[in-house]
């Protein structure tokens, strides 16, 4: 039963995964503010709320019967491993795209109302996604594997960003566009991290904790946001009157 219900999630996140993976390049590629960066970037919202779901789903199970769920893995890696990166690593996951997408689509909602920001589904996800974070790398440590460690820096720096951003004394007037930048081309990289190391799990399970796998995504996401962040300050000193 828990294998049936499993293999529904995977189905469930890989087509909606699939459709964020390939709307996620419209709005950061193409022109920003125009009606189709509008309508990819709903539909890249949408579908990473929906992807984090079926991850947390897919997680729980894993952790209730981590060899029945991925009966594959018989042989290859032992129920410990499997309930660590397939369970609690995957729920870290799934708890981060869903903060970074919807963090990511009320900033570009309320812009600089950032008390509207303040609202209660934002703030939960703050502390939750701490906590699998944290837990991540307790789970990481108990069983040597420090690339949950190390994945879990990802969601305690989320989380104090986040923080800093809603509550620190005084924004700057386009600190909202850069955390909008920042929180879904951050829950791209979840998506494609999941693709690339999660998804070769059934061809070549080894590759699962390869770090080049890990790194790919994110080092070309940070260069993403790098990229934009500058092209927003770059806007804004243009715009800036000079003094004379």
């Amino acid at each position: 039963m828990e294998h049936r219900l499993f293999e529904i999630l995977v189905v469930a996140h890989i087509i909606t995964g699939s459709t964020g993976a390939l709307t996620f390049w419209v709005p950061v590629l193409g022109a920003k503010g125009d009606k189709m960066h509008r309508l990819s970037g709903r539909i890249f919202v949408v579908t990473m709320l929906l992807t984090g779901s079926f991850a947390i789903g897919m997680s729980g199970l894993t952790l209730l019967e981590p060899m029945g769920t991925h009966p594959h893995l018989i042989g290859k890696f032992d129920a410990v491993f499997v309930r660590g990166i397939f369970g609690w690593l995957m729920l870290h996951l799934g708890v981060l795209t869903i903060n970074l997408a919807w963090y990511g689509w009320l900033c570009a909602k309320n812009r600089t109302r950032r008390e509207l920001m303040r609202e209660w589904r934002n703030l939960l996800l703050q502390p939750l996604l701490l906590v699998a974070a944290m837990n991540c790398a307790l789970q990481g440590w108990l069983i040597d594997q420090p690339l949950m460690i190390g994945a879990s820096v990802i969601g305690i720096a989320t989380v104090l960003t986040n923080l800093w951003f809603l509550y620190k004394p005084a924004p700057g007037a386009m600190d909202w566009v850069k955390e909008h930048v920042k929180a879904l081309i951050g829950a791209g990289i979840s998506v494609y991290t999941a693709f690339l190391a999660f998804g070769s799990v059934r061809a070549f399970p080894d590759l699962a904790l390869s770090p080049v796998l890990w790194a790919v995504p994110a080092a070309s996401g940070i260069a993403f946001i790098l990229w934009h962040w500058r092209r927003i300050d770059r806007k804004l000193r243009a715009h800036k009157p000079r003094a004379f």
